[in-house]
């Protein structure tokens, strides 16, 4: 069974990923680095990361979300999460990257963010 199991779909002009599984080291980084990659070749620059079935996820992880940030945010496009788990939420806090990402608790908060 993969680490990672991706759902794509669109709202509007957002392509929301609803994630279940682990973000680690490894397949789920490289699901998730494919995923993002993908998108912004076929030119989905506004991506939701639904991440409440994401029930771990490690330092690789943390610094994939970190890098399809990055991607994105050169394409000039928007990466927002949605709905952290408390775990990912202490962890994005403790490393500070809860400044940097846009997180939201709700689906149409987030969807609503978008520029």
């Amino acid at each position: 069974m993969a680490e990672l199991n991706i759902r794509e779909r669109q709202a509007g002009e957002v392509t929301v990923l609803d994630m279940d599984g682990r973000i680690t080291i490894g397949e789920g980084s490289v699901a998730l680095r494919s995923a993002v990659r993908r998108l912004l070749e076929e030119g989905k620059k506004n991506i939701l990361l639904n991440l409440a079935g994401v029930g771990y996820i490690d330092s690789s992880g943390i610094g994939e979300l970190v890098s399809s940030y990055t991607a994105i945010k050169n394409q000039e496009g928007q990466l927002k999460l949605l709905s952290l788990t408390e775990k990912l939420r202490d962890l994005l806090t403790i490393t500070k990257l809860l400044t940097v990402f846009d997180a939201y608790e709700t689906e149409s908060d987030a969807l609503s963010n978008f520029k």
